[in-house]
Formats: structure tokens, C-alpha cells, sequence
């Protein structure tokens, strides 16, 4: 009793409002009466005679007519509900939850429903928790804190003398509800007060995420997972391979590992190292390097794959130098070179504008008999480009077209946009047809780069073609292919068509820039 009278009042809650929405109450007012009630001998008569009755098993009927004189409040329910708390009284617990709650002037609130639950689970009720669970979720929807349920069977946990997987039902619970951010944070809240939860728990929660098609989530909660110690099973990689299935990446971490292992990987390979390349790509490089640490710790990982992933993490860095004194390391040890650490190299080199260093590695690659895939040559068009070595830039682009390889849009268009400048723009149309028959898919800015080269070199006939060549591939032109188109127009002395597409332009709801009128009216 003097525990009781020690952790009541922490532990009190209000009842259900009106409105059906849950609010927690002040603790110590409601304390004061649940004592009193307890301490009261006419309420331990009535708890008495309540309990004895649903042991020897009365129906509602018997127990109403019995007790249609007791006014039912919070303290004398939670009151009845201790005394039933253990496992043999289990289902009169439930059983009276039941039949209080269909009494007039009574609504359960948070307590005597976790309560509830807690004494269900300890039994092994699991089915009637589940429904009890469910029930108290979808009426704590909306309330302005997320963490009201959890934390009031958080509180009542030790009361109940309860077991810890009352909180994997809750998480499940929450997922089959679709209730997945905040099923989520609750795993988070429950781990922080160091209540563990299974490997089933975190299985559902991700299957039924991924269902939902919230992918970036179900990435967030396998990292979570890992993070706190928690492995994979067969489920659980089932569920994220569908995930990248889904998104569409499947293949290219495939190819990925094909490129630094040499062989086909398992499937819990295959979903490890995507999360650790997807952690390093967003920049949590330290992140990323911890957890692929404890990844080897565990066998989860190959030490060939996490050699190359520690050299493209430390190329993402920009520290070169210790790249390439753990890419040493790595051959030191045994572990063969790959595309995919040299790629890594010459997108670096590229970025910098070290041109011959890329182009040296790029060499060096074809040397040892290591195919350049389509990032690799996607840096150099790009970097060759943009450092202004543009016939560099056309002549990767041609042997990549050669070799059955597409470009990026982005790279393209960048080689696009300087052969254009150059008044080269014949080239870059010549290969975009061709492009355009492997799948190649332009964009606006594409177009534009073209149509803007064509009214460099006054050629405006094919600046038009261009133009309506948009309109054939279902490409809406926007404001950035018309400013191109009605420059050209200008630049080749065509102001009533230049006037034309500006009335078109202002059909199609879009507003002429400064730019165009200053091409169309150079003196204001």
C-alpha cells in the first residue's frame, strides 16, 4: 500500500473527453481521489463484491442489477482492474472492462486502458490486447501529443508487474493502422527509456511501409534498426529488396557490386550495402562509416565491398590522398581493382578540372581490362565540357554510344550547351537524333541549348524544327525554350515572329521576361 500511495499519482489520467479525443489530467487531483478510494470501506466492499462476482463468472445482466446503485468513476475502475491483474483473473478483467464501459455516465480514459492491456499481455490475451490497442489508438488520433498512449503504458508498465511485448503489440498496432511516423517515433521513445522491441516488430512496421509505398521511411527504419543492434532476417530483406524493386534501384546496386565483388551477391548483401551507400550519398559519411563497421563486425558485408565503399566515402570527402592510401591498402591485401573505385577517382579528378589525371585513369582502366560504365563516362563529358576541352567532351560521348552506353540528361546537355556556344550546335543535333533512337529522353533545357546554337549560326529554320519537335514528344516548351527561340528570332532579324511566339507564349499563361522585350525592343 505505501508503494501504491508513492507511484499513483504519476501514474493518474483523465477520462475520455466528450469529444472522444484523449488528454492527459492533472495527476495530483485525481490522485487524491483514487486514495481516498481506496482507502475508503464502502469502495473495498464494492471492489470486493465486484471481483467475486465476475469470478464466479456472473453475466452483465447479474452484475448490473447487483451494482445499478454504484456510480462508477476512474479511481474505483482502475481499482477493480488491480485486483484482477493477475493472469488467473485475466479475463475478468476484460470482462468487466467490457461491461463498465457500456455503463451510462462512464468512458475509459488512458489508464484503465493500458491498465487493461498490460493485464491482457501478461496473460497471453494477445488477440483481446491487439483489439484493446487498436481501439485506443484510433481515439488518441488528433491529440496534440503523439506520445500520450505510450507513455501512460510506459507508466503504468511496472504496476501491472507487465511484459515488455506489450510495446511490440503497440508498434504493430500502429503499422496495421497506417499509422507509420508516428509508429515509428514511438520505437524511438520506447528505446530511449530502454524498452527493446523484436525483430517482429520492426519486420511488420517495414512490411507494411513499404506497402504504402513510403520507401525513404522504410530506409530510415532499417538504419534505425541496425543502429540499435537489431539484425535482419529473411523477412526483413524480402521486404527492402521489394523496396528497391519499387524505386527502381535494384539494378543498379546490382551492377554496383557486380563491378567491385566480380560475382552476384546475396540478397542481405545486396540491401546492406545500398543503405550504406545511400547514407554516404546523402553525406553522413561517418554515419555511414560506423555502421559499415559494425556491418563487418557481423558478416553482413564483404571486405572487398567495404574497402571500395571506404574509398568512394573518403572521395566524396574530397581527401584524395587518403582515398588512394586505402585503395593501396586494399590491393595490399589482396583484393582485386574495380570500375567502381576508379570512376569514383574520375569524378573527383573531373570535378577539379584535373582533366589529364582523369583521362590517365581512364586509360589505366582500359589497361587492366576494367569496363567504363556509363558514369564513367558521364564525368568525363561533363568535366571535359566544362573545362573547356569540348572535342574531348563530343569524342567520349561518340565511343559511349558506341559501346551501347547512353548519357545522362544533365551531362548531355552540358556538352549541348558548349558545342552551342562554339557554333558547333550541328554536331550536338546530329547525336541527339541518334541518342534519341537508344532511349535517350531530353529535356527542356536540352532544346533550348540547341535552338539558342542554331540562332547563333542563323540558322532559324532549325531553331523552329527544334521548337515544334518539343511539341511532337509531348515537351510543354516553357519559359526557358521560348527565351531561346524569341532571341533567335531576333538575333536573325525576324521581330514579327519573335512577336508572334510572345502572343503564344502569353496564351499558354506564361509571362514574357525582360530579356525577351529587350531582344524585341533593344531601345526600350
Amino acid at each position: 500500500m505505501v508503494l501504491l500511495y508513492r507511484i499513483i499519482p504519476s501514474l493518474l489520467y483523465s477520462s475520455l473527453q466528450k469529444t472522444g479525443h484523449l488528454c492527459l489530467c492533472g495527476p495530483h487531483s485525481i490522485a487524491a481521489e483514487f486514495i481516498h478510494a481506496i482507502t475508503e470501506p464502502n469502495n473495498n466492499t464494492i471492489v470486493n463484491g465486484i471481483c467475486d462476482s465476475l469470478r464466479r463468472g456472473w453475466n452483465w445482466e447479474t452484475l448490473s442489477r447487483k451494482f445499478d446503485s454504484v456510480e462508477l468513476n476512474e479511481s474505483l475502475v482502475k481499482t477493480v482492474l488491480l485486483e484482477l491483474k493477475e493472469p488467473t483473473d485475466a479475463k475478468c478483467a476484460l470482462g468487466f472492462f467490457h461491461w463498465s464501459a457500456q455503463r451510462k455516465g462512464f468512458e475509459h480514459g488512458l489508464w484503465s486502458y493500458s491498465l487493461a492491456i498490460h493485464i491482457l499481455v501478461r496473460a497471453r490475451l494477445f488477440m483481446d490486447a491487439k483489439a484493446l490497442l487498436e481501439s485506443i489508438l484510433k481515439k488518441s488520433v488528433g491529440d496534440s501529443s503523439r506520445f500520450l498512449v505510450v507513455d501512460a503504458l510506459v507508466r503504468s508498465y511496472k504496476i501491472t508487474d507487465s511484459n515488455p511485448f506489450v510495446f511490440d503489440l503497440l508498434v504493430q498496432a500502429y503499422a496495421k493502422l497506417r499509422m507509420f511516423e508516428v509508429g515509428f517515433d514511438v520505437c524511438r521513445f520506447l528505446e530511449e527509456r530502454e524498452f527493446s522491441l523484436s525483430i517482429i516488430s520492426f519486420n511488420t512496421l517495414i512490411h507494411f511501409v513499404q506497402k504504402s509505398d513510403q520507401h525513404s521511411l522504410v530506409w530510415k527504419i532499417y538504419e534505425h534498426m541496425l543502429q540499435r543492434r537489431t539484425y535482419s532476417n529473411e523477412l526483413t530483406i524480402r521486404s527492402i529488396i521489394s523496396v528497391l524493386c519499387k524505386e527502381g534501384k535494384l539494378q543498379e546496386v546490382v551492377d554496383m557490386l557486380d563491378r567491385i565483388h566480380g560475382k552476384r551477391c546475396s540478397p542481405s548483401v545486396i540491401v546492406n550495402t545500398s543503405l550504406i551507400f545511400r547514407i554516404a550519398e546523402d553525406g553522413r559519411i561517418e554515419e555511414s562509416m560506423a555502421l559499415m563497421k559494425r556491418m563487418l563486425q557481423k558478416n553482413m558485408i564483404f571486405d572487398s565491398i567495404a574497402y571500395s565503399l571506404i574509398v568512394y566515402a573518403k572521395v566524396k570527402l574530397g581527401n584524395l590522398d587518403s582515398a588512394w592510401e586505402v585503395y593501396e591498402e586494399m590491393l595490399k591485401r589482396g583484393f582485386n581493382a574495380n570500375s567502381f573505385v576508379h570512376t569514383s577517382f574520375i569524378g573527383a579528378y573531373c570535378g577539379q578540372g584535373r582533366i589529364e589525371e582523369a583521362n590517365c585513369l581512364m586509360q589505366e582502366m582500359e589497361n587492366m581490362g576494367l569496363k567504363p560504365y556509363n558514369e564513367t563516362y558521364n564525368f568525363l563529358i561533363e568535366g571535359c565540357a566544362n573545362a573547356g576541352r569540348v572535342t574531348e567532351s563530343l569524342d567520349h560521348c561518340e565511343t559511349m554510344v558506341k559501346r551501347a552506353l547512353v548519357p545522362s540528361r544533365s551531362a548531355f546537355n552540358e556538352m549541348a550547351e558548349k558545342l552551342s556556344e562554339l557554333g558547333d550546335v550541328k554536331r550536338a543535333d546530329t547525336l541527339l537524333t541518334v541518342l534519341l533512337e537508344k532511349g535517350f529522353i531530353p529535356d527542356e533545357l536540352t532544346y533550348s541549348h540547341l535552338i539558342t546554337g542554331y540562332g547563333k549560326t542563323g540558322e532559324i529554320q532549325e531553331a523552329l524544327k527544334l521548337y515544334y519537335e518539343m511539341g511532337y514528344r509531348s515537351l510543354s516548351p516553357g519559359l526557358l525554350a521560348y527565351t531561346s527561340l524569341i532571341k533567335s528570332l531576333c538575333q536573325c532579324g525576324k521581330l514579327d515572329e519573335a512577336e508572334k511566339y510572345v502572343r503564344v507564349m502569353k496564351d499558354r499563361g506564361l509571362a514574357p521576361s525582360e530579356e525577351i522585350f529587350r531582344g524585341i525592343y533593344p531601345r526600350g
